[in-house]
């Protein structure tokens, strides 16, 4: 019996500690609109508008696509995105990429960017936005 309960402590141990470890593994960094160039010219990353469609649709950044932080079916839409990869977020000034980052940090990317000042300053930056 204490062979079984022992068996039982050290298969929970593990699952806790791989839980934290891929926790551990998701980073979020903040990025300034220079880094965000560097990245899109360089690398593959996935670039997420997680704004309104309303918003998306008076300007996004090239190459984003847009789920909207606030929709009811945000986590499943968010659950989509190649967690592996690397992915950028936006959204008007922060706060909700912010929020963003986090949750899907949570959820398991490995990778997360979050642009600093969002598409506020991206524009102030005099950066192309499509329209």
């Amino acid at each position: 019996m204490k062979i079984k309960s022992f068996l039982i402590i050290i298969f929970i141990s593990s699952v806790l500690l791989n839980c934290k470890q891929v926790e551990e593994n998701s980073v979020v960094e903040l990025i300034t609109v220079e880094e965000m160039d560097s990245l899109l010219e360089m690398s593959k990353v996935q670039l997420i508008d997680v704004r309104t469609p309303g918003e998306y649709t008076q300007g996004y950044i090239e190459g984003a696509i847009n789920i909207d932080f606030r929709n009811e079916n945000f986590e499943d839409l968010i659950s989509k995105i190649d967690k592996s990869k690397p992915v950028i977020v936006y959204c008007a000034r922060g706060g909700r990429s912010n929020k963003c980052s986090s949750y899907m940090k949570k959820a398991g990317f490995t990778k997360i960017y979050d642009l600093d000042g969002g598409i506020t300053e991206w524009k102030f930056k005099k950066r192309k936005v499509i329209k």
